[in-house]
Formats: structure tokens, C-alpha cells, sequence
């Protein structure tokens, strides 16, 4: 079963709607984020890296000229100095079938009750995980995801005789 969408014109809808979940504080109204898939086809492919740690910036960065770390391999670990901490770090790669997006807001909303409306800033294949001074293992949340689909497919894909 291919997962990745076909990229021809006449086959890819120009928006992908994604409903956001229901809460018990949400009016009735459904809020929708769209995701506009032309945007995918001028998007850049850049290393991606997830750090442990909240930056309280919700805007344009020039991330590459500040955070370009000197990888050092010792013992099969790549480990990393941001802001004086060390970082262990591992590279992960999408599921097989998937693609990673970064998204870009193309208009904020008003009001958190309004439609949003995003593009594709960025497709990746993989990304490095960073975790505080200790090695990323099968037991965090983001590998754990990395592995699902294929984990999901083995538990409810067809079963051979």
C-alpha cells in the first residue's frame, strides 16, 4: 500500500483539510486547518534537527546561521554543545511510505475559532533527535512514532496463511 500521495497536478487536491479534534470547551463550530499541497513543490529539503528544549519564539529564525553543530562520533554516539549543555543525538528517518513537512502559517487567524490555512515550508526524509546528555533509546516518544506505522501495518495488514 503506498502511502505517499501522487504529486501529478490532476491527481493532488490544491488543499488537504485537517480537522482539528473535538474538546468538551470547543463550540460547536469545527475548526479546519488546510494544508495547501502546491506549496509542496517549491519546498526545500533542510537537515532538521529536534532539540530538547522550548525557544520561546514563534517566528522567522535564520536557524542555520546560529545552530550549525560540529558533530563529534565517539563510541557510535553523536553528541553535540548547544548553550554550553550536551546533547546525544540520533539520526531517524521517516517511515518508509512517509515524508516529514514542516508547515508554515500562511495568514494567522484572528481568533483560535477560525480556520487556519498552512503551506509546505520544508519536506524532509530524516531529522536528528537530540536528547539532553543521554543517548535517544526505542523508549522515547519519537522513535516510538518513527516505528509505528510499520508496527501498525504488521498488527492489523493482512494476515498470510
Amino acid at each position: 500500500m503506498n502511502k505517499t500521495p501522487s504529486l501529478s497536478n490532476n491527481m493532488v487536491p490544491s488543499r488537504f483539510r485537517v480537522p482539528k479534534p473535538k474538546t468538551s470547551e470547543m463550540s460547536a463550530n469545527s475548526c479546519v486547518t488546510s494544508i495547501r499541497l502546491d506549496s509542496l513543490k517549491q519546498a526545500d529539503n533542510p537537515q532538521i534537527h529536534l532539540l530538547p528544549c522550548e525557544i520561546e519564539h514563534n517566528g522567522p529564525a535564520e536557524v542555520f546561521k546560529f545552530f550549525n553543530p560540529t558533530v563529534k562520533e565517539h563510541k557510535h554516539e553523536t553528541t553535540v554543545s548547544f548553550r554550553g549543555r550536551g546533547l546525544t543525538g540520533q539520526e531517524l528517518h521517516c517511515p518508509q511510505g512517509y515524508k516529514g513537512l514542516v508547515l508554515k502559517e500562511v495568514q494567522k487567524p484572528a481568533s483560535d475559532q477560525e480556520d487556519r490555512v498552512v503551506k509546505v515550508s520544508s519536506v524532509f526524509h530524516h531529522f536528528t533527535y537530540w536528547n539532553l546528555e543521554t543517548p535517544p533509546t526505542s523508549d522515547d516518544g519519537v522513535v516510538m512514532a518513527m516505528a509505528w506505522p510499520q508496527l501498525a501495518e504488521a498488527m492489523h495488514g493482512p494476515v498470510d496463511d
